[in-house]
């Protein structure tokens, strides 16, 4: 019996976007997270009244999430309204979970919980 190698193991962790996605609003302290199926690679877009301030932290939050997440494959465009960190990667791992029909056993933050 073969043992998988660490790349087969990372492919099979790897999520694909199967359907357009939402999450998230456009009040204030929010951000509102969009994403679809990409072109073979993270296409991603920022619309942000503090970008010159805060946009290479908001662009990290989200490719961080997208990694802890396994997706390599995405358009995501983030519209923020002054969101924090942690409210980011929520409105990020919503999109996601929302689009691969996840709604069971979701690893909200990383760690399943039951």
């Amino acid at each position: 019996m073969r043992k998988n190698t660490i790349n087969e193991k990372q492919e099979d962790e790897r999520m694909e976007i199967k359907k357009p996605a939402m999450a998230g609003t456009l009040e204030s302290s929010d951000c509102q997270v969009t994403v679809e199926a990409g072109d073979g690679a993270i296409d991603f877009s920022l619309e942000s009244s503090v970008i010159n301030q805060y946009g290479n932290q908001i662009r990290n939050v989200v490719y961080e999430t997208l990694e802890r997440l396994g997706v390599k494959n995405v358009r995501i465009s983030v519209v923020d309204k002054g969101a924090l960190d942690c409210t980011i990667r929520a409105r990020v791992e919503g999109a996601v979970y929302r689009s691969v029909d996840q709604k069971e056993q979701i690893p909200w933050g990383g760690a399943v919980r039951s």
